[in-house]
């Protein structure tokens, strides 16, 4: 490989670490959510002088009058408690009478993100004070033994709160089904907190629904199910146009047009797969695992294809090797390994939820996909170098036109995920409290535009046409009337017949690679 073919394989080994970085970064901040909201022995955390346990964030749209009378999409929005059942320890609840009215309190507390400030009140051990102590009720006028809550400027009754009591020496109580309706558009929070240290042990269990006017769907993902029922359209009139040329020219096609239909309809396929499943999710408000999981599926294969076809267009198979040799192997080893990592953390980050694990078992699902996300940047641009200087060696210039095109889109594309895994990282940590989730789904939904604007750029460069096998691997004699009849289509250069002469000396020639760290097969170059 010439310098300037190893100063390029350099820079984007180099940015393929920084891929590596940004994408395991923006992996650990992904959230999954949902619409009803399950609670299952439930343990509150310490939380200065209160115990609190997380019922859920989400973005809620107000409700309206707008909507259908049948049906989920009726205008109403709300937060509905179902079979809240609080239980405390045995040894707290003998330390009170039968006859007591109330022998234990436990808050219910919903607050929008902007109110976040009317919750609590002076520092208490270092943290702000959300229980009001004997002194804080003397300071700040709050009923003791119970949270402090400010009135929000936009409703004085809120931050809303519901107070569940236990009652004489009853281990459990159950609260009695309450329905919260949303009256302003923003992301709501609900917890459940006590503040007495007697009930240190308490669990909780049942669920609660969050809908919105529309449905069941969590706020900042009701857009994505549009967004992939646009998809889903877009993806099948890519797919038409194809199969038109594809049936105009069928005679003429190559394997590498095969693979192109493959992954149209592999994207064809997850889109309306994902639609379905959100459009499930919004009438029921649960995820159904059987179309989450075909769509999870469909989408790691259709990732594992596309990746495995840029890679082994960057070699060169089919336009300038006839086969990849022994790379064969290598290649399918890839593909297999990422196809496992990326199908196993969709499963989880879908089906399950990913932000109920640890950092570790986080890192532990994140770290192989993108690892291997990086290793192929890296073979697939070193891959490119090489097949661009053997096209330009040997004057196939309608081919290595081809392949300038493809280089600078994947270029643009690698540097489009960089940027916007930056604007990412941004756009979360400069919105720790989700008050932006209005725009959120413009997140996931960049990097199915970019596959598919990728793929689009794809279809136009490799496009079945009466002269697709002039893009194919032929025998030298060919190729040198290819790359000759090329001069003379592309250029307005005279042709030295001399320098024609003169390429089969230089073929012989062949030079030696002394790159022990090449991802190359000589014995392919043997054989071409």
């Amino acid at each position: 490989m010439s310098h300037g073919g190893v100063l390029i394989s350099r820079n984007w080994e180099c940015t393929a670490l920084l891929f590596l970085w940004l994408g395991l970064w923006s992996f650990s901040l992904q959230v999954t959510e949902s619409s009803v909201h399950e609670y299952k022995a439930g343990r509150f955390v310490d939380n200065g002088n209160a115990y609190l346990y997380h019922g859920g964030s989400e973005g809620m749209h107000a409700a309206t009058s707008q909507g259908k009378e049948n049906g989920v999409a009726n205008g109403g929005s709300y937060i509905w408690f179902e079979s809240i059942t609080f239980r405390r320890t045995t040894e707290s609840a003998i330390k009170h009478s039968g006859s007591e009215s109330s022998s234990g309190l436990v808050q219910v507390v919903i607050f929008e993100s902007a109110d976040r400030d009317k919750i609590g009140g002076s520092a208490y051990g270092g943290r702000v004070a959300i229980c009001c102590t004997p002194d804080l009720a003397k300071q700040e006028g709050c009923p003791q033994g119970q949270i402090i809550k400010r009135p929000s400027a936009y409703d004085s009754q809120w931050p809303f709160t519901l107070s569940v009591n236990f009652k004489g020496d009853e281990v459990a109580t159950i609260m009695p089904p309450e329905r919260v309706n949303i009256t302003k558009t923003g992301m709501y929070n609900l917890y459940f907190i006590f503040c007495d240290p007697q009930l240190n042990g308490l669990v909780i269990d049942g669920r609660t629904v969050w809908k919105n006017p529309s449905g069941y769907l969590p706020g900042r993902m009701a857009p994505l199910m549009t967004f992939y029922g646009a998809m889903s359209i877009a993806y099948l009139l890519l797919g038409l146009a194809w199969l038109l040329q594809y049936c105009r020219f069928w005679k003429d096609i190559l394997y590498l047009q095969n693979c192109i239909t493959v992954v149209i309809a592999l994207g064809m396929s997850e889109m309306a797969l994902w639609y379905f499943e959100y459009a499930n999710f919004n009438s029921t408000g649960h995820r159904p695992m059987g179309i989450t999981l075909w769509a999870v599926t469909f989408g790691a294969v259709k990732k594992t294809v596309s990746r495995l076809l840029i890679l082994v267009v960057s070699m060169g198979y089919g336009v300038v090797r006839p086969t990849l040799g022994g790379l064969t192997s290598k290649v399918i080893f890839l593909g297999a390994t990422y196809f496992i990592a990326s199908e196993l953390l969709d499963v989880v980050e879908n089906v399950g939820a990913i932000n109920d694990l640890s950092g570790k078992a986080k890192l532990f699902l994140v770290l192989p996909v993108a690892i291997l996300d990086a290793f192929f940047i890296i073979w697939i641009f070193t891959s490119l170098s090489k097949t661009l200087e053997k096209l330009q060696a040997r004057r196939r210039l309608a081919k290595l036109e081809v392949y300038r095109k493809f280089t600078n889109s994947l270029a643009i594309a690698v540097v489009a995920s960089v940027a916007w895994i930056c604007y990412e990282l941004y756009f979360k940590a400069t919105d720790p409290f989700s008050e932006r989730w209005q725009s959120a789904w413009i997140i996931t939904a960049f990097w199915s535009i970019l596959s598919f604007s990728l793929l689009c750029v794809i279809c136009v460069l490799w496009t079945p046409s009466q002269n697709s096998t002039r893009y194919a691997y032929s025998d030298e004699a060919d190729d040198d009337m290819d790359g000759e009849e090329s001069v003379v289509l592309k250029s307005n250069i005279a042709v030295d017949p001399e320098k024609i002469a003169l390429k089969g000396d230089k073929k012989d020639r062949m030079p030696v690679s002394t790159d022990v760290f090449s991802l190359d097969d000589p014995e392919e170059d043997k054989r071409e």
